[in-house]
């Protein structure tokens, strides 16, 4: 007996399984995040009736490192409320998570499939992303097993049309989470298919990559440039098994306040990376098996290898990165190393859900259930909303009216926000850091402080701020208390303090909105400032051809569309090897 290089979809008569143990994953995740509110920590910002704006499509000058995923969810928010909407995006990365690491198991067995599927959703770089707020990076990460089957296929007929469905969650994550699923599927694809192959994953992502990176080509000021950067972001250790274990663990994450509550011990540490090296053997040894191997488990493989590879370079060559940084900004995308082992969680999980089929063959049924259970007693605070860190929380009542009386004003001018900080730690929403959510709770041009501030090895280590008007305005705040005439000269017109109320203070400024909350100051007679902006029409034009690339891989399919959410299963999983005679 011997697999065929065909594939077709396992356990398609049950493909609903995986996905409602996800949606059940969520469920106990997200805990009192469900209650209405919203989930603030970090990167994830939303906010209440957000609106369409210059800085939603990246057309600011900013960094446009928020685009697509605000034009997505502000689209979802026209819709449902919301609050709402950013339940649903987040029960999806679940969701999709599962669905899709079960569907790489070659196993009609239930459990086994089950086993990857909540080895991919529950772990440490689940937990450890999460609270750090980058729902946009784990859309594409949920996804990411369909991509690198897509990938393994995609000389295939048909097959750049289902590479493109499988990254749609990742382009809509932007720039992190479209560039790791980039590094991944050109590793599969080069593995399996060569250079015919790995072309086709190149134009598949350069077009899926137009919204973010037209507007970031096109930004007045160019791209950043800070290779100093790469030690702050670098993957450190959260384990006892230093930098490259916990990497190992998928773990690793450089902000040591979002590592889960009791992760880390060498008890709970210690088993995990057991659990890890023992799903790496089951996939390793799987493709020394040469009668059963098949090209798409090599181009896994591949992957969290080269992923393995990426997340470690910052760590154990950062002068190397630094210079190749300095060199060409665009290499910045590779200093958070850790997000580059999204791929090696593929390996682990299909490898775990390989090893429980193996069992299940050998009639230790307690092995596959084991195998589904580990994962959850081995990080229980996972659970929860991660110990209770992730509550839903209301924006107070003072922000509302102070949209409105910013939104009634005809008179031009832009808003600065203060104090001169990018992150918060507001009392309503229990301390936990959060960025600034004034830019998108606002329609006009928000200011704020885009500089990264990191505590690494007891020493505060700043990122340079990339927002041009940042850094004119950053010299006048620093020169001392701001005055009302500097400001309208830099076209501001309202100047509010959502934090350190009692140190508010703009002189020569009128206060419209005091309260324990936000105080709001506007600044009489100013003029609109002089901005250097991105031109609309390549942007237009990029959506327009994005839009229409997307849609030509849906109509051309012939699928189903009963579960968006997933994507469709048929479309997108590997169609795994079928046994036959000799």
């Amino acid at each position: 007996m011997r697999y065929g290089r065909a594939f077709r979809v396992v356990g398609r008569s049950r493909p609903l399984v995986p996905a409602l143990t996800g949606l059940g994953l969520g469920l106990a995740v997200l805990g009192p995040g469900l209650a209405p509110g919203f989930v603030l920590s970090y990167d994830m910002v939303f906010v209440p009736d957000p609106s369409f704006t210059p800085m939603t499509f990246g057309l600011t000058g900013t960094v446009p490192r928020h685009v697509p995923s605000d034009v997505f969810v502000t689209a979802l928010a026209s819709v449902v409320p919301a609050d709402a909407a950013q339940k649903l995006v987040l029960l999806a990365v679940f969701v999709m998570a599962c669905a899709s690491a079960a569907s790489l198991v070659p196993s009609r067995r239930l459990l086994p499939r089950l086993a990857a599927g909540v080895c991919y959703t529950w772990n440490p770089f689940v937990a450890e992303r999460l609270l750090l707020g980058q729902w946009a990076l784990l859309l594409g990460y949920a996804a990411l097993p369909w991509v690198l089957a897509a990938a393994t296929g995609v000389n295939e007929p048909g097959g750049s049309r289902r590479l493109v469905r499988a990254l749609v969650p990742a382009a809509i994550g932007g720039f992190a989470a479209l560039t790791v699923s980039a590094i991944a599927a050109l590793t599969a694809a080069l593995v399996t298919g060569r250079t015919r192959a790995g072309l086709r994953v190149v134009a598949v992502v350069a077009v899926l990559s137009l919204p973010w990176l037209v507007p970031g080509l096109l930004r007045p000021a160019g791209m950043p440039e800070d290779g100093g950067a790469v030690e702050v972001f670098a993957a450190r250790a959260d384990t006892p098994f230093g930098t490259l274990g916990s990497l190992l663990s998928l773990g690793g994450v450089w902000n040591s306040e979002t590592v889960p509550v009791g992760y880390g011990n060498p008890l709970s540490a210690t088993f995990w990376l057991l659990l890890v090296l023992a799903a790496l053997a089951a996939h390793a040894t799987g493709l020394r098996r040469g009668a059963e191997a098949w090209s798409a488990s090599r181009g896994i493989a591949a992957a969290g290898v080269a992923g393995f590879a990426v997340a470690a370079f910052g760590a154990v060559a950062a002068p190397v990165l630094e210079g190749m940084v300095d060199l060409w900004p665009g290499f910045a995308v590779l200093r958070d190393g850790q997000q580059y082992v999204a791929p090696l969680a593929v390996v682990v999980a299909v490898g775990l859900g390989t090893a429980a089929d193996r069992a299940a063959g050998a009639r230790l049924p307690l092995v596959p259930t084991g195998a589904v259970l580990a994962p959850l007693l081995l990080l229980p605070t996972l659970a929860w909303g991660a110990a209770g860190h992730l509550r839903a929380v209301d924006y107070p009542a003072d922000w509302a009216r102070a949209r409105q009386i910013i939104e009634d004003d005809p008179a031009p001018g832009d808003v600065l926000v203060l104090p001169w900080a990018s992150y918060r730690s507001y009392p309503w929403n229990h301390d936990r850091r959060v960025l600034d959510p004034l830019p998108r709770y606002l329609r006009r041009r928000v200011i704020v402080n885009d500089a990264v501030t990191v505590q690494r090895a007891g020493e505060a280590v700043t990122v340079r701020p990339e927002d041009p008007r940042a850094v004119r305005l950053g010299r006048i705040i620093a020169s001392g208390a701001p005055d009302a005439a500097a400001l309208r000269l830099e076209g501001v017109r309202y100047v509010v303090f959502d934090a350190e109320i009692s140190a508010s203070h703009i002189q020569r400024a009128t206060t419209l909105l005091r309260s324990a909350d936000l105080v709001v100051y506007r600044i009489d007679g100013t003029s609109p400032a002089h901005e250097a902006r991105v031109s609309v029409a390549p942007v237009v034009t990029v959506w327009v051809t994005v839009g229409a690339v997307v849609l030509w891989s849906i109509l051309t399919a012939g699928i189903s569309l009963s579960l968006p959410l997933l994507g469709s299963i048929r479309s997108i999983t590997p169609r795994h090897p079928r046994r036959r005679a000799e």
